[in-house]
């Protein structure tokens, strides 16, 4: 099966030899989003629901160059460097997703690229 990279500039370009996302037919696998300003691609840093908010939002931004929506979102992957942020992040994701919500996964990990707190990857399907 064919892949595809997608790519957008709505989001933060790739900080590393990879792709923003990757279709394979119907599906679509999104790295890592950290809350980082597509334009300036700096560090958006004020507090854990400011990063949140920055992390989904470039998630949309993939999400429609990829033809989806945060609705065609079946998994997603939350890393925080602390556990203590879930519930903010919780409040934030309830912003961007409906029921029947994504499966998920919320892990604490020692460290992020560029100091983020937070990190999202997700999988996506289409058509």
């Amino acid at each position: 099966m064919p892949r595809q990279a997608i790519q957008t500039d709505r989001a933060p370009a790739a900080i590393g030899p990879y792709s923003q996302a990757v279709r394979a037919g119907d599906t679509v696998y999104f790295s890592g989003q950290i809350p980082l300003d597509p334009a300036s691609g700096e560090l958006v840093s004020a507090d854990i629901a400011t990063e949140a908010r920055r992390v989904f939002d470039n998630l949309r931004a993939v999400s429609e160059a990829a033809g989806g929506s945060l609705d065609d979102i079946v998994r997603i992957g939350i890393y925080l460097t602390d556990l203590s942020d879930f519930a903010a992040v919780n409040a934030v994701m309830a912003d961007y997703f409906q029921a029947p919500y994504p499966a998920r996964s919320t892990i604490q990990v020692s460290g992020l690229p560029k100091g983020a707190r937070v990190e999202v990857d997700a999988v996506m399907v289409t058509g």
